[in-house]
């Protein structure tokens, strides 16, 4: 990846970030009291539906460039010895094999910035008081003395889990979704704004799919102590019922539908504003 792709991808991505946390936050408020212990109202109900926003903020940034800028490094190094491996497979297989492990290592990489955002920003969404800043403190204060890292990053683990099947479902059906419509409208390129249908769709479908991770990772973040996923799962199950994996499906799917329009429409946007500016 040379400087110009490199840049690109950094600052489309950060544009994409951004953008989407600080539309759709209160959705992501929602669907968190909604998964939380106790249900919506005793987590906080329609009130503060904003808290914890600036932890979002402050790492979507960093996590959606570290995430664009791992997924276009690997894609364009690893189809190229995909095909080389593989010179019998479909290029269609190479393609989804590519954007899989592309995205499975990108989500990763922003997995490092994202986890300490996340716990920070829903243990703010549900709390009645703190803001992002008095959670950060009360986390470092180590007061369940499992230490500041552990404290940081717990739910690491099941958000791993969450990600890498959901990209693994968002992009290659992202990508194909925009082969098939360049291909249908007879375009070397889709537009951004076609880029972003593109997004939603893919981005509901994977949301819906991978809705029962994303209750365990957010039980977790919200636990005082860390207790292995296979536990917690089981503990869910008998106190709660099998429903309590699909609770926040709504908010979830309607969320990340919308949010993948605008997160892969501003990417889209962007990115062709920074590489083919004469074109805009």
């Amino acid at each position: 990846m040379d400087s110009n792709a490199f840049l690109a991808s950094l600052l489309s991505g950060a544009a994409a970030g951004t953008s989407t946390d600080l539309v759709f936050f209160p959705i992501d408020t929602l669907k968190t009291r909604l998964q939380a212990k106790g249900g919506f109202f005793a987590n906080g109900g329609y009130h503060g539906i904003y808290r914890g926003l600036g932890s979002a903020v402050v790492a979507s940034a960093p996590g959606a460039s570290l995430f664009f800028v791992t997924y276009d490094f690997m894609k364009s190094y690893l189809k190229p010895r995909f095909s080389q491996f593989m010179p019998h497979t479909s290029e269609p297989l190479v393609d989804a094999l590519t954007q899989m492990c592309s995205s499975s290592i990108g989500e990763i990489s922003a997995c490092m910035v994202r986890v300490p955002s996340e716990v920070i920003k829903q243990r703010t969404q549900t709390h009645a008081t703190h803001s992002s800043w008095q959670t950060l403190k009360v986390l470092l204060r180590n007061e369940n003395g499992e230490g500041i890292r552990r404290n940081l990053y717990r739910g690491w683990s099941t958000t791993v889990m969450r990600e890498i099947p959901f990209t693994c479902i968002q992009f290659p059906l992202y990508e194909l979704l925009k082969k098939r419509g360049a291909h249908w409208r007879q375009v070397e390129e889709l537009p951004p704004w076609s880029g972003a249908v593109c997004g939603s769709i893919a981005g509901g479908i994977a949301a819906a799919c991978t809705t029962p991770l994303d209750v365990l990772k957010t039980r977790l973040m919200l636990s005082d102590r860390s207790i292995p996923v296979w536990q917690l799962a089981g503990n869910l199950y008998k106190e709660e019922g099998p429903k309590v994996f699909f609770r926040g499906i709504g908010p979830r799917t309607m969320w990340i539908s919308a949010g993948g329009a605008i997160f892969l429409g501003v990417y889209e946007l962007v990115h062709s504003i920074l590489t083919h500016p004469q074109t805009m």
